[in-house]
């Protein structure tokens, strides 16, 4: 088992203990549960209700829970939940909209369960919490921690409370993002020294793969004069629709937006120009094979003669693939910490 899965089973186990050791009772059979924050490789304890609503808006995960035969949807849906489950992550802004989110959609004095790792903070948030809503109780297990409490009289204060002390101020003045999404509070400095290398660069039919909330498309329209096209391909759904958002005044070229798993699931439309700042990380962990295989799928959908302009930090080794995948490729541009590489089909 990688220690990236080993962590989400953790994580998972954690949050079923209460039930699992009998200290919560289940909840009753048929009745819907949302679980926000789901992960793959849920195992329900004996009885639990299999009525779970699973919200994730992470394209590969997402895919993996509706395999194991969940109901999953990227963004919450629905009302009057009487049990609630949360998920909770590395990000305490997000975590804490999360239990907002939870809180807003359970009935009076509904059960809200909250887990999560001791190294994400979860004793932090199991503090602050208690400070809005007195805790039922709380116990540490498996690297973990999992507290729990009933939906208060006072809940929709708790949840203005909570809401209101997260400010996301837009980005160079006009992007909006949100915690939890890649670079939510600043522009990404690969990011911005890949635009220094576009004008000139990219041409006709142009994809921007892990596109995030649209910052490198948003340049490659503005500055990119023989762009006829963009197509923007992001695996978190809560970073695309920020990313519609944020090119919603581009009128100069079509653009259209697809929620997408770049590593598994193949990309049809074929393409003159792909700009890229890939992923290197899957949770805590670097991973630049993930990279690599954003590379290969660049490769498949780019014409013949096609262009990939991308960015990376220097010490990924991305060249080998870069060199068994294209013709050609070169260093174009960046600094100490990051390259611009430029590569031809």
């Amino acid at each position: 088992m990688s220690a990236a899965n080993e962590f989400m089973e953790n994580a998972l186990k954690t949050l079923f203990h209460p039930f699992e050791d009998d200290i919560l009772p289940p909840p009753a059979d048929g009745q819907p549960i949302l679980f926000l924050g789901a992960r793959p490789g849920i195992r329900l304890p004996e009885g639990f209700s299999t009525n779970i609503v699973a919200i994730q808006g992470f394209r590969p995960e997402f895919l993996a829970l509706q395999q194991a035969g969940f109901t999953v949807e990227p963004l919450p849906l629905g009302q009057d939940y009487e049990t609630a489950l949360v998920m909770a992550g590395r990000h305490r802004e997000e975590n804490e909209l999360r239990i907002a989110e939870a809180l807003e959609r359970t009935r009076p004095d509904s059960l809200i369960v909250v887990a999560g790792l001791k190294d994400d903070g979860i004793a932090s948030l199991r503090k602050r919490m208690n400070v809005l809503i007195p805790l039922e109780g709380y116990l540490p297990k498996y690297h973990g921690v999992v507290f729990w409490l009933r939906r208060p009289a006072n809940a929709e204060a708790v949840i203005e409370a909570l809401r209101s002390r997260i400010v996301v101020e837009p980005i160079a003045g006009r992007f909006v993002t949100a915690p939890g999404m890649f670079s939510h509070d600043r522009l990404d400095e690969g990011s911005r020294l890949l635009t220094e290398r576009l004008p000139g660069g990219i041409s006709g039919h142009v994809a921007d793969f892990c596109a995030g909330w649209g910052y490198l498309a948003y340049e490659v329209a503005l500055n990119c004069p023989e762009a006829r096209s963009i197509d923007l391909y992001e695996a978190d759904f809560a970073s695309l629709e920020a990313a519609k958002i944020n090119l919603s005044d581009v009128t100069l070229v079509p653009i259209r937006f697809f929620w997408h798993d770049l590593a598994a699931e193949q990309v049809t439309a074929r393409y003159d120009s792909i700009v890229m700042n890939p992923p290197f990380h899957t949770g805590r962990r670097a991973e630049p094979d993930l990279g690599q295989r954003m590379i290969e799928a660049a490769a498949k959908a780019l014409k013949t003669g096609g262009r990939l302009m991308m960015v990376a930090n220097r010490q990924l080794p991305y060249e080998r693939v870069l060199a068994e995948r294209f013709s050609e490729f070169s260093e174009i541009g960046g600094n100490g910490r990051f390259k611009v590489l430029l590569a031809r089909r």
